[in-house]
């Protein structure tokens, strides 16, 4: 949401069954010990030399194109700030310490969906699914797992995405991946948490809870997702209403272009983001420029969600942007934490 707002959502269709002391409601799913047919598996990252090879020959061989003088990010990503990124990841990036870092935690796949799973250190911690959006991955909640410590927490990488296989179909919306989230919770041992999410993540996370309103909680967003807004006659709507919208509309005209060629022809622009890992970083890391810190959608209203959404608790953060959790991993696992835990 706009200025890092977050909204705090808490369905009101399950609050009457949350137990008073809700640490203590869930202990270390037995299933994973006792039944022996959930194939969870034990996941290690390793990328071979050759590709890592393969990829500091693209990137130092990468063909440039022009730029208007002076026009820095106007047009999309900025030439400069571009090759300095690229120089970076071709002659100084670590990639071996950072596998040697991620695999600190503890990584699983189960039916094509790779995810960490962090027991809280209590053995009776909240079961808590994190959802990440694009363009990002699981990586956005990792700095948030040492504050996390009072939830048993889920961090999937959505299925297309880093180490979780593309569906060999269409169809990957939101309720195709929250019903696999669900599953992989039941399947953990879980029969009631809580989820949080943004961006796509958010729209997952949403759709999870609508569908299984007597296993979810309570949901925890950063982002709203379009997909997902109130729709309402412009006559019902408030100054500050209108406002928001007419802001986010000027967004959506720049910042939307993405969305209209990837919903429609997503293959075409498939073969150059995957062959050039120079156009993947410019591709992305524009988002992550316009999208961060202080991101121009508008100032959400809350009375806007809650045409929606059972609001229980609403934050608007002083820093932070589209990519909150990663933005502002301890603002964000506070007010996580604080939510979740006083549901009871």
């Amino acid at each position: 949401m706009s200025r890092a707002a977050t909204a705090h959502l808490y369905l009101s269709a399950v609050i009457d069954e949350i137990p008073c002391d809700i640490a203590c409601a869930f202990s270390w799913p037995l299933a994973m010990a006792k039944r022996g047919l959930i194939v969870v598996e034990p996941f290690r990252i390793h990328v071979a030399d050759e590709v890592l090879n393969d990829l500091r020959a693209r990137l130092r061989n990468a063909r440039w194109p022009d730029q208007i003088p002076g026009i820095g990010w106007e047009q999309g990503t900025e030439l400069d700030w571009l090759r300095r990124v690229v120089s970076f990841w071709a002659n100084e990036f670590d990639w071996r310490g950072w596998e040697r870092r991620l695999n600190a935690f503890n990584h699983f796949t189960w039916e094509g969906i790779h995810f960490v799973y962090q027991r809280a250190a209590s053995g009776r911690g909240v079961p808590l699914i994190l959802t990440h959006g694009w363009p990002s991955s699981f990586l956005d909640y990792m700095d948030m797992l040492p504050m996390l410590e009072h939830f048993d927490v889920v961090v999937p990488s959505l299925p297309g995405y880093v180490f979780s296989p593309r569906p060999p179909k269409v169809g990957i919306n939101y309720r195709y991946v929250s019903e696999r989230w669900h599953r992989l919770m039941s399947e953990l041992g879980y029969s009631r948490y809580g989820a949080s999410g943004y961006d796509f993540g958010a729209g997952v996370t949403t759709i999870l809870a609508l569908d299984h309103p007597k296993s979810v909680i309570g949901i925890h967003l950063t982002t709203l997702e379009s997909d997902l807004a109130p729709v309402v006659a412009d006559t019902e709507l408030s100054d500050a209403e209108r406002s928001y919208l007419a802001v986010n509309r000027g967004w959506d005209m720049t910042e939307r272009g993405y969305s209209a060629i990837q919903s429609t022809k997503p293959q075409t622009v498939s073969y150059g983001l995957n062959d050039s890992p120079a156009g993947l970083a410019a591709y992305l890391g524009e988002k992550w420029h316009s999208w961060s810190d202080v991101t121009p959608e508008g100032e959400l209203p809350r009375s806007y969600l809650e045409r929606l959404y059972n609001i229980q608790r609403w934050t608007v953060f002083p820093r932070g942007g589209h990519f909150a959790p990663a933005e502002e991993p301890a603002a964000v696992a506070g007010d996580l934490t604080a939510f979740f835990c006083g549901l009871g």
